[in-house]
């Protein structure tokens, strides 16, 4: 499941687990019961100048795989690349390097700025560390990249609880953008954000990408807010990705059961639609420490077939580009 051409960042086959044992005897209990499974064979590429959406409910793995394609954590299994290198085995001087080309917007703008250091400091860290200005060149650098994501520069010298959520998170943009990175990973940016000022964020972020020919993996639960955002669209469940596409196509075409269900979820305003039934999974989603066997989906699946119980399903294309692929039996040929 990869873009379309040569992709600024791919990630192949990627594994994720974690130990969860706790205490002295932890070495007493069954591997299969203290692993959790949070990212299983993830594959995708995404494009240079491209915005990838990842959604999928809360636990699914959108923000592990997140940090793991920035290096953030290591994989357990796999290989990440940017720009054709793979970046998996790289060590602490080649990554420092990288970093200043991969950057992150946290969800939370309020845990993410440090309380105690002034906007001046918070945003000039990153040219700090990448020794890229002095300290005059800095607090100019500082002040415009201020300028540009719609702050002032009377706003250097205070300090994060004197701003509003939404000012806050535009010093996080500020920050990610200063040593003017190519691929931004969005962590639900505008998640914990009024509804209004999710609006601002959002066309914010579009004209940053437009003028900084930025390339972003955009993570969120509301289809509304990632299809708005995104050129294609990755839809995880369980630590796997089950639908990926273009964003209109799976919008308005959702091939995956579990898909379908998300969209049956959003609210419908006029109390009509589609004549299509709404798909609605049963019960509640596997835990990660026991992922179910065959497709993951198959507990919650109303199209369950025997073959989903025992055989995880490959990933097949349903369009005549080929740009559009699902995970899912009722899509094997037999």
């Amino acid at each position: 499941m990869t873009a379309p051409g040569t992709p600024l960042v791919e990630a192949r086959k990627v594994d994720k687990t974690f130990d969860t044992r706790k205490g002295l005897f932890g070495r007493l209990i069954a591997r299969r019961d203290y692993l959790v499974h949070a990212l299983n064979s993830v594959s995708f590429g995404i494009a240079r100048g491209e915005t990838l959406g990842l959604i999928g409910e809360s636990g699914c793995g959108k923000s592990t795989l997140a940090r793991v394609v920035l290096r953030l954590q290591p994989p357990t299994a796999g290989q990440v690349f940017f720009e054709g290198e793979d970046i998996t085995a790289a060590g602490a001087e080649r990554m420092k390097a990288l970093r200043r080309r991969m950057q992150i917007i946290f969800q939370d703008p309020y845990a993410s700025l440090n309380p105690r250091q002034t906007v001046e400091q918070i945003v000039g860290l990153p040219l700090r560390i990448h020794q890229r200005a002095t300290r005059r060149q800095a607090r100019d650098e500082v002040a415009a990249m201020l300028e540009r994501v719609g702050l002032k520069t009377l706003h250097l010298n205070r300090f994060p609880h004197q701003f509003s959520g939404g000012q806050r998170q535009r010093i996080g943009i500020a920050r990610a953008l200063i040593v003017k990175p190519e691929f931004v990973v969005c962590d639900e940016p505008v998640s914990a954000l009024d509804v209004s000022i999710q609006a601002q964020i959002l066309h914010l972020l579009q004209d940053l990408r437009r003028d900084f020919a930025l390339t972003f993996l955009f993570i969120g639960h509301n289809l509304s807010v990632v299809g708005y955002v995104s050129d294609r669209m990755a839809v995880m469940y369980l630590g796997e990705i089950v639908e990926i596409g273009a964003a209109r196509g799976i919008l308005t075409a959702p091939a995956h059961p579990y898909t379908q269900s998300l969209l049956a979820a959003v609210p419908r305003l006029d109390g009509g639609g589609d004549d299509k039934p709404r798909v609605r999974p049963q019960g509640d989603p596997a835990s990660p420490l026991k992922p179910p066997p065959g497709c993951r989906f198959h507990p919650r699946c109303p199209h369950v077939m025997p073959v989903c119980r025992s055989e995880a399903p490959r990933p097949v294309t349903v369009d005549a580009g080929g740009l559009h692929e699902v995970a899912c039996h009722l899509y094997s040929k037999t």
